[in-house]
Parts: C-alpha cells; sequence; structure tokens
C-alpha cells in the first residue's frame, strides 16, 4: 500500500462526505468515488474507508453481524461457556416493547430497536453497558404498523447500526422503508423515506438491516412490486445511489467485503447471488442460485462466497466471487433464518430445525452434523473457537468450530424465547430473551460475564 495512495484517497473521501448539496449532486458523488476508487489498490481503498468511515473501538459491536459483518467476534477477553440466569450473570434489564434487533455496542452504550404494538410506536433504547440502566428512549415512528406480520417476525427485527457518532436505524412503517439517524443522545437529526414496500403475495413484514460503507448507510428492501438497494450519505441523509432488485419477496441484509481482488456488496435472495459496487449501486456480477427468499447474510472465504435459503426450495451454495457466475458446490439443506459462519476454510451453519453442520469450504464435502433442538431463527456467533447459537426456546448452545467432530461444549438456559442473536464485545455476552407468553410476556437484556 502506498502512502500516496492514502493521502489521495482520504482528501477525496472527505471532500465527497463533507460537500453540502449545492456544492455536489448524488450523482457527482457517485462519480468522484468511483474515480478516486479506481485510482488506488484494494488494500488502499478499504484502509482508508476505516479510518474515515467511522470512529469505532476494536471491542465495538456497530451493527449487524459485528465489526466485518461476518459472525466473528473481534480478539478480546475470554467470555463464559456456562451461564443460567443466576450464574456468571453481571446484569439484567427489562427492555420495552418486543424486537429481534441484536444489540448495538458502541463505547459505553447500547442500542436496540423495539416496537410496542399497543401502542403503535417504533423506537431505538440506549442502556449503559456497565450498569444495564436505561440511559434513553427515543420514539422514532407512530401508528401505521403493518397490519399483518409473519408469527416469527416483529415490527423491530432491523439491527440498529452505528458509526460512532450516529445510529441508523431501518423501519417497515406506513407501507414503506423509512430510516431514520439520531446522535448518540437519542436526538433526531434525519428521517428519509426510501421507497414504498406493500408486499401482498406474502405479508410478513420487514426484516434487513442499514450497512454501514464509507460515508454512506446502505439499506435493502426486496418484494414483489419492485425492491430496491439504496445508499444514502450519512450526514445529511442525501441520496448517493438507487439501483432496483428483482420482483421477488426476501429478507436478507447486504454485507460488504474485499474479494477477488476487488470490493464487492454480496446479498441472496429473488433466486439469485448477487455482487454489487457498493459505491455505485451498479450490478457487477449475478448468477441464479439459493430460492426466492432467504434471510441470511452472505458469508465468504477466500475467493468463495456462501450463501442459503429458504422459500420455497432448500439450498446452500458455493459461488466464485470473480464474476464469472461459477457454482462450485451446493447442496439441499438450508439456513433460512439464520446466517451462516465461514472460519478457516470451513462453512459452519444450522437449519431451522436445528441440524448443525460444517461443510468444507473448497468443494462442500460434510465433515459432520450435530442435533440441537430447533426450531433457531438466531444466527452463530464465532469468538475464541466457540460457536454461540440460542433456539426459539432460549437455549444458547456453545459448540467447537473445528471440523474434526461435532463437540457441544454446553447448554446455556434464560428466559422462554430468543430470536435476536448475541452480541460479544469486551469479555461479556449481550443477549435479548423474551420471559412469558401472550400478553404477560415481556423482554430482558441480559449481560453475561465472569
Amino acid at each position: 500500500m502506498q502512502r500516496h495512495e492514502l493521502i489521495l484517497l482520504t482528501f477525496v473521501l472527505l471532500g465527497c462526505s463533507n460537500s453540502s448539496s449545492s456544492e455536489i449532486s448524488a450523482e457527482q458523488a457517485a462519480a468522484e468515488y468511483s474515480v478516486a476508487l479506481a485510482a488506488v489498490s484494494d488494500d488502499a481503498q478499504l484502509a482508508v474507508a476505516q479510518a474515515v468511515a467511522t470512529k469505532l473501538s476494536k471491542s465495538d459491536w456497530p451493527g449487524w453481524r459485528g465489526p466485518n459483518g461476518d459472525g466473528i467476534a473481534p480478539d478480546g477477553p475470554a467470555v463464559p461457556t456456562k451461564w443460567s440466569s443466576k450464574r456468571n450473570v453481571v446484569w439484567s434489564t427489562p427492555v420495552p416493547g418486543r424486537g429481534h434487533a441484536s444489540p448495538t455496542i458502541v463505547g459505553n452504550r447500547i442500542f436496540l430497536a423495539t416496537a410496542d404494538e399497543r401502542q403503535k410506536k417504533q423506537s431505538v433504547v440506549a442502556f449503559d453497558k456497565q450498569t444495564g440502566k436505561q440511559a434513553w428512549m427515543t420514539d422514532v415512528h407512530s401508528g401505521s404498523l403493518p397490519p399483518k406480520l409473519h408469527r416469527k417476525n416483529t415490527h423491530a427485527s432491523p439491527t440498529v447500526a452505528c458509526d460512532g457518532e450516529k445510529l441508523f436505524a431501518s423501519f417497515f412503517h406506513n407501507d414503506a422503508i423509512w430510516l431514520t439517524a439520531l446522535d448518540l443522545d437519542g436526538n433526531q437529526l434525519w428521517q428519509k423515506k426510501l421507497g414504498v414496500f406493500l408486499p401482498r403475495q406474502y405479508q410478513y413484514g420487514y426484516a434487513p438491516s442499514p450497512l454501514i460503507y464509507q460515508s454512506a448507510v446502505i439499506v435493502a428492501a426486496d418484494y414483489e412490486g419492485g425492491g430496491f438497494l439504496v445508499a444514502l450519505d450519512r450526514n445529511t441523509g442525501k441520496q448517493i445511489w438507487k439501483t432496483p432488485r428483482p420482483k421477488r419477496l426476501s429478507y436478507s441484509s447486504p454485507v460488504v467485503v474485499n474479494i477477488a481482488g476487488k470490493t464487492q456488496m454480496l446479498i441472496s435472495g429473488c433466486d439469485k447471488v448477487s455482487s454489487y459496487n457498493p459505491d455505485t449501486g451498479k450490478l457487477l456480477w449475478s448468477t441464479p442460485a439459493t430460492t426466492m427468499a432467504t434471510c441470511g447474510t452472505m458469508v465468504w472465504d477466500g475467493d468463495f462466497v456462501f450463501a442459503s435459503g429458504g422459500y420455497p426450495k432448500a439450498e446452500t451454495v458455493c459461488v466464485k466471487a470473480d464474476g464469472s457466475g461459477k457454482i462450485v458446490w451446493k447442496n439441499t439443506q438450508k439456513s433460512y433464518e439464520q446466517s451462516m459462519l465461514a472460519h478457516d476454510g470451513y462453512v459452519y451453519a444450522v437449519t431451522d430445525g436445528g441440524i448443525a453442520y460444517c461443510w468444507r469450504a473448497t468443494d462442500g464435502k460434510e465433515m459432520w452434523r450435530g442435533r440441537l433442538k430447533g426450531p433457531i431463527s438466531a444466527s452463530p456467533v464465532l469468538h475464541k473457537g466457540n460457536i454461540y447459537l440460542s433456539n426459539e426456546m432460549g437455549t444458547t448452545y456453545v459448540f467447537t468450530a473445528t471440523p474434526d467432530k461435532f463437540n457441544l461444549v454446553s447448554t446455556n438456559q434464560l428466559g422462554t424465547d430468543a430470536f435476536a442473536t448475541p452480541t460479544i464485545s469486551g469479555g461479556k455476552i449481550y443477549i435479548r430473551v423474551g420471559q412469558g407468553s401472550g400478553g404477560s410476556r415481556k423482554e430482558i437484556l441480559y449481560c453475561i460475564g465472569q
């Protein structure tokens, strides 16, 4: 990586992100990004993007699937492998409303999206990381919640994204997808209607989480009326680009990775595995794979990308990310609601019914399978060689990330249900669970540590 590359790209990116609307249009901004990015190496692009895009520490968990979007927790203190409501609990605190959003952790704050169906409010709530005490709660939308929803979905399923200075929360409200920016004290900075969202064939709600990339925040919305990917400037909310998606229903969140020599934004669903240029929104490549509806975020290893789903058919697939669209291997298993993990040459997955798998990344060879108790909606998280995975009954399994054999380390119970994916930060595990059923059900956020 050359120092002059970093200097050049830093000035261009900072210039674009700080320009007022009267100085530069959305189209000009996208064009300047493309010219600058084409002039330097991939490593330089990503290094500068990390430097100028966010103000985060290495222990932060700034959004869906963690700092790299892959479900792998950063190095840090070891976390417990065994706990209960009375063992290794640092604190627990009630969470108002209901939601499946995972905890977002930045600095000394924990942020959650939540919704109160009775009051018809969609909100973001913040807690103190050390004590669990609620710091603030901001109502983002009131009224006009979708009239129908899948029984396993909520009105607050997307995980909040944070760049260290601002929070970004996406909600399905009033027949549209909206994105709201808040400061870290809960004050609204801007709010934008991203596009109409009116699924009729399957009225199951909305799920994709916002994605931070350089000076932009990117949101996906797929439905049969015509979905989209859209990028907005994080500071102003001004649209940078918007790309139409196939007229099919799906629920996956995108992820940006540096793979096969370029920066790519990957997303599955709509009967395809697709890659886009995150700077312009232009399609790089796409290949028919998986199925119509997927929920998981894609994972990668080497120059291979992996996707799984879904509905109406079951398929897990490995595709070369070089633009050829070549399918390297596939099988008939499905991680529909869950994302997978790719680590050290192997892919770890779990089905809705609770069967865990390990496949070799290069050829799909099954290394082992293990029986857990389903159903499972949450996604696995990897930390220091252990995989943490919660089922819908509030049981969190810990098993070893090794291709040698399925090795169950522990089984841990909190609450009576769990749909949100756990978050790991600074030697602690943060788990959002439900307790009770029907009108008496309450949500609780647990901090687990030594």
